[in-house]
């Protein structure tokens, strides 16, 4: 007879499997090539699918139709409340001071504690090693129903003069996402999926219903052997489920637009409303439920292997999602 294997369940690289801190993702590191903004955020709406003419190879014939799953990101522009001014320490970076943009939104006091007065500007910056900015986004623009916006800090590249320059630009103005990303381009997104609460070993990890007549429990992980001694809380039991951080590398932008009446369906998207803003369109899904905030950045590790140019568009999927 053949051998049985049980290996024990649970991949170890999405550890510890416990809720996200806070609901908009944290980015821990950018790409240090990227010349200005290395990122953006936007809402997600929900997903369609397209029949595109790509130059990528992935089985049919080059220059064939084919049918690709997208998913739609609404992202309004954003606006910059302040510029951190960052400083190098033995310990790695460190935050030395903050420079707040002179015009700010009154929905921002909804998320922050706003200044009455507030006299200091770039100018009066002398020494600092690296400036990023932290933006915030205007939901009251989309249909989403909310007046609260997240805030989230993006990183900028270039040199110390280059940073100064697009800090001073950025504070004055609005940041369109047309003006971060080009269609074609690879980014990673970050995200916080869709939370599913406390759930089982069998739903959790995939363990196996046992016979109904087996002893003590069905639903249990069975002998956990000799892995369960070092570390117990890796054994798979039940717990979260979802709610948790996760990026997705390297998904291509198919399209840059700002035409909603190209993407809408009959009725609007389910549990969204309607696209007014300035969109993408990302082949394949994204973490998060919709109405959820993802923060999408250059690709810190582009994969050489997908094509740089965007696919030509031949149909968009538009009916009533109801």
């Amino acid at each position: 007879m053949p051998t049985t294997r049980n290996p024990r369940r649970g991949s170890m690289q999405v550890w510890p499997r416990k809720r996200a801190r806070r609901i908009v993702a944290r980015v821990r590191s950018f790409n240090d090539k990227i010349r200005g903004l290395a990122g953006f955020a936007g809402y997600k709406t929900g997903m369609t699918h397209l029949m595109i003419q790509d130059r990528d190879k992935e089985g049919k014939p080059k220059g064939s139709s084919r049918l690709c799953p997208a998913t739609i990101v609404e992202c309004p522009p954003v606006k910059v409340f302040a510029v951190n001014v960052y400083k190098n320490t033995p310990y790695g970076l460190a935050l030395s001071s903050t420079i707040l943009s002179p015009s700010i939104d009154k929905e921002l006091a909804r998320k922050v504690r706003l200044p009455k007065k507030y006299d200091k500007s770039l100018d009066s910056i002398k020494e600092f090693d690296s400036l990023r900015l932290l933006a915030y986004t205007q939901p009251k623009l989309t249909s989403i129903g909310k007046k609260k916006p997240e805030l989230f800090e993006l990183y900028l590249g270039g040199t110390k003069d280059e940073q100064l320059s697009l800090a001073k630009e950025y504070l004055t103005r609005d940041i369109k996402v047309s003006d971060v990303f080009k269609e074609g381009s690879q980014i990673d997104v970050h995200a916080v999926t869709k939370g599913k609460g406390l759930q089982g070993p069998v739903r959790r990890f995939g363990v196996k219903i046992r016979f109904h007549k087996s002893e003590k429990t069905k639903r249990g992980p069975g002998s956990l052997g000799s892995w369960m001694t070092p570390t117990t809380h890796r054994v798979a039991h039940a717990g979260q489920m979802g709610f948790h951080q996760r990026t997705d590398y390297n998904k291509k932008i198919v399209k840059i637009d700002n035409d909603a009446s190209k993407i809408n369906p009959k009725g609007g998207w389910l549990r969204y409303g309607l696209v007014k803003n300035e969109y993408l369109i990302i082949k394949g899904s994204l973490p998060g439920p919709s109405k959820r905030l993802v923060t999408m950045i250059h690709a810190t590790r582009p994969n050489v292997k997908i094509s740089s140019h965007a696919p030509q568009i031949n149909y968009v999927h538009k009916e009533s999602r109801q």
